[in-house]
């Protein structure tokens, strides 16, 4: 590899819905994917439109196939509960589902990374990611983590019916300033003992 397709593999570039901060450049991401400068995408949805980024990759010098992403927050086609509104039944086994049935609906369009679930413990309501995850209990928050990974994962990672999970937001994000997304997040080692306690 050259270092521009060493250095282009680690670019995730967003498909047509932008999340967070966006770099104001513009890039023509249809040269840079035939290039071999980006590795994964996110927000491209559907086999039709991930099939046809993906033949793009097809065309680099080392044919290197894009990883596809999607924050699949609480379903993908169907839709379920909000992660805090199913931390409230405490049924692991039907949080586990939800997510593996997520993960089938997901990779059969084409994805096979999502950012979920969201494992960080929420600290102030008004934080804007509260809805993502498994509320204020550590341990319910853990048990959850686990559900969904395993449920999004499958009985093993690679099938037609499983994505990868990502443990996101872990570790303090949730104790953003005054709830703001995006924001600063005072860690101290004395806060961090009087979280703990």
């Amino acid at each position: 590899m050259t270092l521009e397709e060493k250095v282009g593999q680690l670019n995730q570039y967003s498909g047509k819905v932008m999340t967070g901060p966006a770099n104001e450049k513009k890039n023509d991401l249809q040269v840079e994917i035939k290039n071999g400068w980006v590795g994964s995408m996110l927000n491209v949805k559907g086999a039709k439109n991930t099939r046809e980024v993906q033949s793009l990759a097809m065309q680099s010098r080392l044919k290197i196939p894009l990883l596809f992403s999607l924050d699949v927050i609480h379903g993908y086609q169907t839709t379920f509960p909000i992660p805090l509104a199913e931390a409230a039944s405490w049924d692991m086994s039907e949080i586990r589902l939800s997510a593996h049935l997520a993960a089938r609906e997901a990779a059969a369009s084409g994805i096979h990374w999502t950012f979920a679930p969201m494992v960080d413990i929420s600290r102030d309501p008004r934080w804007g990611r509260v809805m993502e995850g498994a509320g204020e209990d550590p341990y319910l928050g853990s048990c959850i983590a686990e559900a969904r990974v395993k449920g999004f994962q499958g009985e093993h990672l690679g099938s037609t019916d499983a994505v990868m999970a990502t443990a996101k937001h872990f570790a303090a994000y949730g104790a953003v300033t005054a709830g703001r997304d995006y924001s600063a997040v005072e860690m101290s080692d004395h806060e961090w003992k009087f979280r703990s306690q």
